[in-house]
């Protein structure tokens, strides 16, 4: 089966997302419908995965919504751009760290297109950057895998407000940065979504 490409232009709420893709998995899983790439943005929301702890939200006031990715505590919000996914490894290599190599893969060769560096640290997953001997996170990977389908997916910041992760620990990781494209280098993102496309599917495939 080919892979559906959907793009919301509009912020689509965190809660309406997961469950489409919860459905999306089952159907996929049941072989009713195609795999899916989807590309869009939250509204200000932070969210927890299955192994983040309570002292890592700095700020007791924010609501924060829990999910069943893997991974801690992050933000979701406007200036960045999320890809999730329902893709079926059983017609692929059930190789779930294989897969996590493929989702770093297709960040760090979308961003090397804008002529950024970047790279994935085995110990921390998500894609970093090295600036002026700091180490900073620009994307971030949370991913389940339920009956050899993996979903969720991977947030990549743009030109975000990066205050609104100092009311967290971002993925519980206290000792590097947070940090956006826009910040690393001023240019033009307008053909973002479409790059990244091309660099899943190629990197899917391979």
């Amino acid at each position: 089966m080919s892979i559906k490409i959907k793009i919301s232009r509009k912020p689509v709420d965190y809660a309406k997302a997961i469950s489409y893709l919860e459905k999306k998995v089952q159907s996929v899983y049941c072989n009713k419908s195609n795999e899916l790439l989807w590309i869009l943005s939250h509204p200000d929301t932070f969210t927890a995965g299955i192994s983040s702890k309570n002292n890592e939200i700095l700020d007791k006031k924010i609501k924060v919504i829990k999910t069943n990715r893997g991974g801690k505590i992050t933000w979701h919000g406007p200036g960045q751009k999320i890809f999730y996914f329902v893709i079926n490894l059983s017609k692929r290599k059930k190789d779930i760290r294989k897969f996590i190599n493929v989702i770093e893969k297709i960040v760090i060769d979308t961003l090397k297109e804008y002529k950024i560096k970047s790279f994935a640290d085995r110990k921390n997953i998500g894609i970093w950057v090295k600036k002026n001997g700091k180490i900073e996170k620009v994307a971030a990977i949370g991913v389940k895998i339920k009956k050899w389908i993996a979903y969720h997916g991977c947030s990549i910041n743009i030109n975000n407000d990066l205050s609104r992760y100092d009311k967290i620990i971002p993925c519980g990781i206290k000792n590097r940065g947070i940090t956006n494209l826009y910040k690393i280098k001023k240019q033009n993102f307008k053909n973002f979504e479409k790059v990244l496309v091309k660099n899943f599917l190629k990197n899917l495939k391979s």
